[in-house]
């Protein structure tokens, strides 16, 4: 284990720096408000115990798309802090032991990018090759029939009056597309990442990975295409071509020239043998988000087609990763909600990520079991609708610590939980039975449990109600059994060769831990999961 990359055992949590912790009182998160919280990762008695923490853009930014439309790819927004503070920031992770990962978004600026500014100021400028340009179609409208990202912006293109051509954003308008097959702009890029590693980040989480590849002849694509969930990918021409895997095997090969970097990517293609194309060559990402296993429904057979199809399809170059929450989707505690059960399916998807083989990324607040926000219609900023899981993190009860919840002594840029007085991290800190605390116990025995480390998977056949699975190494065997139903279910080892007595290690229902378990008959409680050890 000792020759292993730190990523392939890692948990990976991701902040999301405007809504973690604010130091100065002006209710946005920031540098050192991170800093202040560190401990609660790592370091601290009772930690969370995570191994790397994920920022999500810091950069300057008129904050059009909240930092995902960087202004410049070598500075702090002010908002956040100065230069210093991130170095401080990286030292302090760094002497806890925990890695540090930040966002890269390679595929578009802001509009008031220099680069832009220059490349929409004439046609003639050297760098209007640095953007994609073309003239308008034949009737006046747009070159072709891409759409943006964002349902709410209509088509991908905006026409620039002052030049008569229209620019691409596969996003906002605010948010103009780069131009990779310029090699300027590879070049250019690249630079960005040197600064970077230069200060000592110990890896990038690519924003959309796969838009860097584009059909060059900017074909229409299929007028069916769904862009918002981006269903059926090998009939797009806005994404995923060729041309996109061989920049990440340059990025790769810059990466890997670091001791110790990995890369990540955003790969939003909702298609698992095109995922796998990213990291079955072991050159290109060395991790890839599967937001496959992020769209399923609660289903017990749907996530087990779903990581049984995964390990059917990677390399032994390849490594998995899993995630259910990040900031563009809501939360496990809410969408995965029943009559009132949110909190025990999150244990339960909490215990499924952390127990699979391979990497685990985690959303800050789901260790606190938080649920969406609801944002009344006047204070909702963001343009697709994504501000409910956005919302602050609520670290001490608001009747101690005031209406911020120890997040910021000012107003909140986004709602507080109306949840905050019991579901803060102070109050779960010191309650055993708490989500919070859960995630403390699953972390540690994840670390301390080598075939959770490094163990091989496989499936168990448990019916459809019951998604259960072997993690084996080193002659240490253990049965993972996850009800996804609110009634109890039963689950009979034998055929699967399970037999006799073993005990349960870990529940969501702590008061179950250390259980005799009899393997013929494994009762599973509602929306229970269990880590059985096994004789």
């Amino acid at each position: 284990m000792a020759d292993r990359p730190w990523w392939k055992e890692g948990v990976i949590y991701q902040i999301y720096p405007r809504s973690f912790a604010d130091s100065n009182g002006d209710g946005v998160g920031d540098l050192r408000g991170i800093i202040s919280k560190l401990d609660h990762l790592r370091g601290g008695e009772g930690s969370l115990g995570v191994d790397a923490i994920w920022l999500s853009p810091f950069y300057p930014s008129p904050m059009a798309d909240f930092g995902y439309d960087v202004s410049d790819f070598t500075g702090v927004h002010e908002l956040f802090g100065t230069m210093d503070d991130f170095d401080a920031l990286v030292a302090e992770a760094h002497g806890r032991g925990m890695r540090v990962v930040i966002d890269w978004v390679p595929n578009h600026t802001s509009d008031r990018h220099p680069w832009f500014v220059a490349s929409s100021s004439s046609r003639d400028d050297p760098k209007r090759d640095w953007y994609v340009w073309r003239d308008p179609a034949d009737d006046g409208g747009p070159p072709n029939n891409w759409s943006s990202a964002f349902s709410a912006v209509g088509p991908a293109w905006t026409l620039d009056e002052a030049t008569s051509q229209y620019y691409l954003h596969s996003f906002m308008a605010e948010q103009p597309d780069l131009n990779w097959d310029n090699p300027e702009v590879e070049a250019a890029m690249h630079d960005t990442l040197r600064f970077w590693l230069d200060r000592g980040v110990d890896g990038f989480r690519i924003d959309v990975a796969h838009k860097i590849g584009k059909d060059p002849e900017l074909s229409d694509n299929p007028a069916d295409i769904d862009e918002s969930t981006a269903h059926e990918p090998e009939r797009r021409h806005d994404e995923d071509w060729d041309s996109g895997h061989e920049r990440l095997r340059s990025i790769r090969k810059l990466v890997d020239e670091y001791d110790d970097r990995m890369i990540v990517g955003e790969v939003y293609l909702l298609d698992q043998q095109t995922l796998s194309d990213y990291i079955n060559t072991g050159d290109e990402l060395n991790l890839a988000h599967n937001f496959v296993f992020l769209h399923q429904p609660w289903n017990a057979s749907a996530f087990r087609d779903t990581v049984e199809q995964l390990e059917g399809l990677i390399t032994p170059l390849a490594w998995p990763a899993w995630f259910l929450n990040n900031h563009d989707h809501s939360r496990v505690a809410t969408r995965y909600a029943e009559a009132g059960n949110g909190a025990a399916r999150a244990r339960t998807a909490a215990l499924m990520t952390l127990t699979l083989r391979g990497t685990v990324f985690l959303f800050q607040g789901e260790e606190l079991g938080l649920e969406d926000v609801e944002v009344p219609s006047d204070q909702v900023v963001d343009v697709d609708g994504r501000d409910p899981e956005r919302c602050p993190i609520p670290w001490e009860p608001p009747s101690a610590a005031g209406a911020g919840a120890g997040f910021s002594n000012g107003e909140p840029w986004l709602p507080m939980t109306t949840d905050a007085e019991r579901v803060n991290a102070r109050v779960q800190s010191e309650d055993p039975g708490s989500t919070l605390s859960f995630y403390r116990r699953l972390i540690a025995y994840r670390k301390a449990t080598p075939a959770l480390q490094m163990g091989s998977w496989r499936a168990v056949a448990a019916g459809d109600d019951i998604f259960a699975y072997v993690r084996e190494a080193g002659g240490e065997r253990l049965l993972i059994a996850l009800n996804f139903t609110s009634e109890v279910a039963h689950l009979d080892g034998r055929p699967a060769g399970l037999d006799g007595a073993a005990r349960a290690e870990l529940s969501t229902d702590p008061g179950r831990d250390g259980d005799e378990i009899l393997l013929h008959d494994i009762e599973l409680r509602p929306d229970e999961g269990v880590v059985i050890r096994l004789p």
